[in-house]
C-alpha cells in the first residue's frame, strides 16, 4: 500500500491537531509532507520533532525565524521553514503532497484551498469560508482540474456519508432531487445559548461565548456556533457541495449532536449519520475514503447515549442564521460581504469591544452594502473581500465611538 503524502493546512488548530491524531494511528497509511499555522511556533515544533515534515510553513516572517532557531537548536536540519501567504500556496500546490487538508480558518485559507484543488488533488475541505466566499467560481475549479474534494465539516461530511455512492462521486455536480432525495436536514445543537432568555444575550461574554456544550473547537468557530452563524455558513457550503437550492435544505436544531446530519428520501426514508461529537470520525473517514479506518473515537453506546430532541430553529434568538440563508439565496455578493464582516465582528467581540448582539448589526448593514455588486472572478471575490472588512471595521469604529460618548454621559 503507498502511503498518501498529506499537507496539512492550518496543523496547529483543533482541526490540524484532531488530524494529526488519525494520522497518529496509522503510520502504514499516511506521511505527513508540509505543515502550515501563522504562528503556533511551540504547536508545530513539536509536530516537527514527531512528524518530520519536509516543509514548514509560518506566515509570520518573525515567528518562522523564531521555529528555525528552535529546530537548529535541537540540531534537526532537514525541516525547511518558509514564511508568508504565498508560501501557503506554494506548499498546497506542490507536487511532493497528494492530499491537502484544508482547514485554515477563515476567507484566508481560500487562495491555498484553491491552489490544492488547480492542482488536482485530493482535498479534505474543513475550511468553509472557500466556499461561502466564491462558490460557483470553487467548484469550477474542482471540475476543471479533476480535483477530488471531500467534506470535513462533521454535518456535510454526515451528508455525504448518507447520499447514494453514484451521488457521492459527483460533488458539486450531485442530482438529489433526481436520485430519490427530497431535502437535507443540516443539524446544528444550538449552542450555549438555545435556552438562554433571548433579552440577556447583549452581555454575554466571548469565554461564555466560547464554551460550547458538545464540541471542542477554536474561539472563533465557538462564537459563530454560538450565533449559529456557522449553521448559516455550513447552509451555504451544502448548496455547493450538494448542488441544490436554499429551499432543499432546513436546519434543524438537535441539542445532543449526535446525529450530525440527515438526508430526506421521497419514499419517506430518512437516513442519518450518527456519533459521539468528535472531529476525527469526520477526518478518518475522509482521509481514507472510501475505505474505514480507526479514528481512535470511542463508539457510540446506545443504552447510555441522551434522548434525542430536535427543535425547529427560533429565528428570533439566531438572527444570524436567517441572514445567512437570505444571503446564500440573494448570490455570490452577499455571501462574501457576510462572511468577511462576520469575521471582523467576531474578531471584535472576542476583543471586548462589541456586545455579543452587535455582530448580527455589523454583519446586516455590511451585506446590505454590498448584496448587488458584481462577483464574477476570484479576483473580484478578493477585491469584495477587502472592501467588506474595511465597511466592517468602519461600522467598529462608530459602534466604539457611540460607546465611548454613552460612558462619558453616564459620567
Amino acid at each position: 500500500m503507498s502511503k498518501r503524502q498529506l499537507c496539512i493546512l492550518g496543523s496547529t488548530g483543533s482541526i490540524g491537531c484532531s488530524t494529526l491524531d488519525v494520522v497518529r494511528l496509522h503510520p502504514e497509511r499516511f506521511q505527513v509532507i508540509s505543515l502550515a499555522a501563522y504562528t503556533s511556533v511551540d504547536v508545530i515544533f513539536e509536530q516537527c520533532i514527531e512528524f518530520k515534515p519536509q516543509q514548514v510553513v509560518l506566515v509570520s516572517s518573525e515567528h518562522a525565524a523564531l521555529l528555525t532557531q528552535k529546530l537548529n537548536d535541537a540540531n534537526v536540519s532537514n525541516i525547511t521553514v518558509l514564511s508568508g501567504e504565498q508560501a501557503l500556496i506554494d506548499i498546497a500546490e506542490c507536487q511532493n503532497s497528494d492530499t491537502v487538508m484544508a482547514s485554515i480558518v477563515g476567507a484566508s485559507g481560500l487562495l491555498p484551498t484553491l491552489a490544492a484543488v488547480n492542482a488536482g488533488k485530493r482535498v479534505l475541505l474543513a475550511n468553509k469560508e472557500a466556499l461561502v466566499t466564491s462558490g460557483a467560481i470553487f467548484m469550477a475549479a474542482v471540475k476543471a482540474s479533476g480535483a477530488e474534494l471531500l467534506p470535513i465539516d462533521s454535518e456535510h461530511n454526515a451528508i455525504f456519508q448518507c447520499l447514494p455512492s453514484q451521488q457521492q462521486a459527483e460533488i458539486g455536480e450531485c442530482q438529489l432531487l433526481a436520485n430519490g432525495i427530497s431535502k437535507i436536514l443540516l443539524t446544528g445543537s444550538g449552542g450555549p445559548f438555545r435556552t438562554r432568555a433571548i433579552d440577556t444575550l447583549e452581555s454575554v461574554t466571548p469565554s461564555q461565548a466560547c464554551a460550547h456544550p458538545n464540541w471542542d473547537m477554536g474561539r472563533k468557530i465557538s462564537v459563530d456556533s454560538a450565533t449559529m452563524m456557522n449553521k448559516g455558513l455550513e447552509f451555504i457550503e451544502a448548496k455547493w457541495l450538494f448542488n441544490v437550492e436554499a429551499e432543499d435544505i432546513q436546519v434543524v436544531l438537535h441539542p445532543q449532536s449526535t446525529i450530525h446530519s440527515m438526508v430526506q428520501y421521497k419514499d419517506g426514508s430518512v437516513i442519518a449519520q450518527m456519533g459521539n461529537p468528535d472531529m476525527r470520525t469526520p477526518i478518518a473517514h475522509a482521509l481514507s475514503f472510501p475505505e474505514r479506518i480507526e479514528s481512535g473515537v470511542a463508539q457510540l453506546d446506545f443504552f447510555n447515549t441522551p434522548s434525542f430532541e430536535f427543535q425547529p430553529v427560533d429565528f428570533e434568538r439566531y438572527p444570524n442564521l436567517e441572514l445567512a440563508i437570505k444571503a446564500c439565496k440573494q448570490g455570490q455578493a452577499a455571501c462574501t460581504a457576510l462572511n468577511a464582516a462576520n469575521e471582523i465582528a467576531v474578531a471584535a467581540f472576542l476583543d471586548e469591544k462589541i456586545k455579543f448582539t452587535d455582530i448580527y448589526k455589523i454583519n446586516e448593514t455590511s451585506v446590505k452594502k454590498f448584496v448587488s455588486q458584481k462577483v464574477d472572478n476570484i479576483n473580484e471575490v478578493i477585491a469584495l473581500d477587502k472592501q467588506a472588512r474595511s465597511f466592517a471595521q468602519t461600522l467598529l469604529a462608530d459602534f466604539l465611538q457611540t460607546e465611548a460618548l454613552s460612558q462619558k454621559g453616564n459620567k
